[in-house]
């Protein structure tokens, strides 16, 4: 019986790391999808020792060609696989007065459309095979509202609303869909974010010290949602519980992020 198959983007560090080693674990081949080739290839590396067979492939999600040519480079290593990780991007912050346009324009095209550009590369090869399961990373910033993130939580939250879009498309041939929207946790994400004040970095790098899950706890939850197939994968009990507030009670969840947001700013000096 042949081995399941995943292809990873942004496996070479961070969240999506770990899901190619838990995948791994679990029996996956791994296809680690990565912009940074060296980075690619150390993670196939580690990943031999789960077994299997895996390979590195570069990809920039942000280019159209790019995307394009890491599907026919998995195509030709592979006739179909199970699951596609839709995980590589980037951060930004900063109020809505202050960003520029070019970093809208730099997240959103990664965060998002990055995303867009991988679902398309694979949805027909998932309709036609008709079995599969395709997640992509979003994040709680993308459910939360909150201020001082603007342009990533719009990014994050297109990528909620562009996964329940394809979760009804993709019903038709039997293919689930799945959304992750964690919150901070110790990753490199902040290596590359863009922000007009440097504060706001500031106050996400404090959170991503503070949390008490790692990417190895994140990508453990995924995994085992993802194997019940849910959709909505909140990975933290807090966030569940704050996103059910925000549905059912819009006001009082208002006024405690406000609340959450001022002593954090403050707290940040």
């Amino acid at each position: 019986m042949s081995r399941p198959r995943a292809l990873i983007t942004g496996a070479g560090s961070g969240l999506c790391r770990a899901l190619a080693h838990r995948y791994a674990r679990a029996g996956y081949d791994i296809a680690v999808a990565e912009l940074l080739t060296e980075r690619a290839k150390t993670v196939v590396d580690e990943l031999a020792a789960h077994g299997g067979s895996h390979f590195a492939v570069e990809v920039d999600v942000g280019d159209d060609a790019s995307v394009e040519a890491m599907r026919d480079t998995v195509r030709a290593h592979w006739d179909g696989f199970d699951v596609l990780i839709n995980n590589a991007g980037v951060a930004s912050a900063g109020s809505i007065a202050d960003s520029s346009l070019d970093d809208w324009r730099w997240v959103t095209n990664i965060d998002l459309f990055g995303v867009v550009r991988g679902m398309k590369a694979f949805a027909p090869m998932f309709q036609t095979q008709r079995r599969g399961h395709v997640l992509s990373t979003a994040s709680f910033a993308g459910i939360a509202g909150a201020p001082g993130i603007a342009s990533y939580g719009v990014a994050k939250a297109g990528v909620v609303a562009l996964s329940e879009a394809l979760r009804g498309e993709m019903a038709l041939f039997d293919v689930k869909v799945s959304v992750i929207c964690p919150i901070f946790f110790k990753t490199n994400l902040l290596e590359t974010a863009r922000s007009p004040n440097a504060k706001f970095i500031g106050v996400a790098a404090k959170l991503m010290d503070n949390a008490k899950e790692s990417a190895d706890d994140i990508a453990d939850y995924v995994f085992k949602a993802q194997q019940r197939g849910d959709f909505m994968i909140i990975p933290t009990t807090t966030e569940r519980i704050r996103w059910r507030v925000k549905r059912w009670f819009p006001e009082l969840y208002f006024r405690e992020l406000m609340k959450l947001a001022r002593k954090t700013m403050a707290r940040s000096g």
